[in-house]
């Protein structure tokens, strides 16, 4: 067997390898990260959460919070009594009823308030696709993505990793894999957040505290805007796909996955809050090892 046929026969044996892994992508993790980006109120509803956050007053992560919004009121009222022998400045009465009053209502509410703010983040981020769909007469999600990106680096039902069409396909495939990770980490980070809403509430009460629930709303803001930022990102792109299998078009897909890649980091430093964003470059892995 001479060397053009050695480099032929691994040369196919790598662009069968990779198409079966690409296939084995394609086929697994696209559906699943339609479910983990665009969340809803059913994330409440698993064997456990509902019972953690409680479902009365006197259950769950509410009962803790309860006690400890009766532990703050006690502070508030031997506070109140030694202000007036130390003559320090302390809230007056009146307005710690009243805030501690707002407070416990949206404590012992908490589980119907992070279910309706769930549902209402749904129906934005599913509202701008429907638009899209009904423009683009497509479905906006990544399982179609998926479809139109296999419609054009496929030739002949095969791939070439070492052609352009092959490179493309690899960044997309990798690039899509790792949002995987981004998102679960997300749908974690969102689920963890919904847990302690009852206990950030309570911050509410004290001034000195209350830093804590405005770093909180603006993690669990950041983490439920980029549902919708994404509901854009995925519009542009079907928007701007044409069915033309031109080198334009093939950017597009590569600008498109890096977009999605990035969303996560730029809603961040737009909004602050907590950035999911895994890193998969080559410098951040090296410290794995250390």
């Amino acid at each position: 067997m001479d060397s053009t046929a050695i480099i032929d026969v691994i040369t196919k044996t790598i662009n069968t390898l990779f198409s079966n892994l690409f296939s084995s992508i394609d086929n697994n993790v696209y559906s699943a990260l339609d479910e983990m980006v665009f969340i809803n109120r059913d994330i409440l509803y698993d064997n456990y959460t509902d019972k953690f956050i409680g479902m009365s007053p006197k259950s769950g992560i509410i009962f803790i919070a309860n006690t400890l919004l009766l532990g703050f009121t006690i502070f508030y009222a031997i506070r109140y009594l030694f202000s007036v022998y130390s003559e320090n400045q302390v809230e007056k009465p009146y307005q710690f009823i009243f805030k501690l009053l707002i407070i416990s209502i949206c404590i012992n509410s908490s589980f119907f308030i992070c279910e309706q703010v769930l549902e209402i983040n749904f129906l934005i981020s599913g509202s701008i696709r429907a638009i899209g769909e009904k423009i683009l007469n497509t479905q906006i999600n990544f399982e179609q993505l998926i479809l139109k990106i296999n419609q054009f680096f496929y030739i002949d039902s095969s791939l070439n990793v070492f052609s352009f069409d092959g490179i493309i396909k690899s960044f997309t495939s990798f690039g899509l894999f790792s949002l995987l990770f981004s998102y679960a980490l997300r749908y974690i980070m969102v689920k963890l957040f919904v847990l302690i809403t009852p206990l950030s509430m309570i911050f509410l009460l004290n001034s000195t505290t209350s830093w804590i629930f405005k770093s909180w709303i603006k993690s669990v803001l950041s983490l439920l805007v980029i549902q919708s930022i994404i509901s854009l990102i995925l519009l542009i792109i079907f928007s701007m796909i044409s069915m033309d299998n031109n080198i334009f078009s093939k950017l597009i897909y590569i600008g498109a996955i890096y977009a999605l890649i990035k969303a996560n980091a730029y809603t961040g430093q737009i909004f602050g809050g907590i950035v999911t964003e895994v890193s998969t470059n080559i410098a951040s892995l090296k410290y794995l090892g250390k």
